[in-house]
């Protein structure tokens, strides 16, 4: 479902696949490429949300903003089922895990990996290059500066599900 909300339509790019369920809200921009899943909400009625191209948003995801905090999510991220991005900054080439939380103005740098659960605090920084666990989120170790890591197969893999899902719905 696609709603105006505050008199802006949210933009929607070249071959983006949006689940039947899912709801995208107000002030939203989403990139060429990407896909939103089943039951996420992007709701942008407070501040802008924009998506990457190539990101994917997975399942049950829940994007929103606050007053003078959009929500921007760079390309080639995935972000994991259930989880909450909310009026923070997150770079190119991350991975934000299943059921991880980051918070108004946060900034998640290029490259990082929010591990499972994972509560990203507000106002703290994180990356480039690490991967982040814990409530909240502490460094456990530095990444190689490679695009080519495990952690960007499901960028890979989320561009050929939402290309099948997009010709059956």
């Amino acid at each position: 479902m696609i709603i105006a909300y505050g008199g802006k339509k949210p933009q929607i790019g070249n071959n983006v696949f949006i689940a039947p369920t899912a709801v995208v809200i107000g002030d939203v921009v989403i990139k060429d490429n990407a896909s939103i899943w089943f039951n996420t909400v992007l709701r942008g009625d407070m501040a802008g949300i924009v998506i990457g191209e190539n990101t994917n948003i997975q399942d049950n995801c829940t994007v929103h903003t606050d007053f003078d905090c959009p929500a921007l999510i760079g390309d080639n991220v995935t972000v994991g089922h259930n989880a909450v991005v909310h009026g923070c900054l997150v770079e190119d080439d991350c991975l934000i895990g299943i059921n991880a939380v980051i918070l108004n103005q946060a900034h998640v740098k290029q490259g990082t990996v929010v591990a499972a659960a994972s509560v990203v605090k507000e106002g703290q920084q994180v990356g480039p290059f690490q991967l982040v666990a814990g409530a909240p989120a502490a460094v456990k170790k530095e990444l190689p500066r490679d695009s080519n890591q495990p952690y960007q197969n499901p960028v890979r893999n989320y561009l050929k599900l939402a290309e099948a899902y997009r010709t059956i719905l």
